[in-house]
């Protein structure tokens, strides 16, 4: 799976994959389910980079002590929306508002998608940002997503 990105704003992100061939329902529902899930966390603030404390820990965490107090007053890090997904022909999209949530959520994304290209669906190019030639988001969608935020 080749990962490109594209001119980001991460308040109106188009998310882009391409795939090998085109997908069925069943696969679109994994597909869906795979963003529906990503999306979850970010809204319940799972991208933090700022409380990292398992992660920056290393290899040895048995009897770690976990700071409350860190994770209490570490700025809040949420997705704020997603629109449906949508396909055409071998490509599929999903625009998203990212709101506050960190970098690495674009990292689990990524990691995501190349394990599950692997096991699942086929997927050529993971597109992050931009719009694609052959498929323009119409200017009244861009307009609704920016409205409803």
């Amino acid at each position: 799976m080749k990962v490109e990105f594209r001119e980001c704003d991460p308040f109106d992100l188009w998310i882009w994959l391409e795939f090998s061939t085109v997908p069925s329902s069943m696969e679109q529902q994994y597909i869906e389910e795979v963003f529906n899930s990503w999306f979850f966390l970010g809204k319940l603030g799972g991208f933090n980079a700022e409380n990292l404390q398992v992660q920056e820990t290393g290899l040895d965490i048995s009897y770690m002590d976990y700071d409350e107090d860190v994770a209490d007053n570490s700025m809040m890090s949420l997705m704020h929306n997603m629109a449906e997904f949508e396909y055409q022909g071998n490509w599929g999209r999903c625009w998203f508002d990212l709101g506050t949530s960190d970098a690495i959520a674009l990292d689990v994304l990524i990691n995501t998608l190349n394990q599950f290209s692997k096991d699942y669906v086929t997927i050529e190019r993971l597109i992050i940002g931009g719009e694609n030639s052959d498929w323009p988001i119409p200017a009244a969608k861009r307009s609704a997503f920016a409205d409803n935020n």
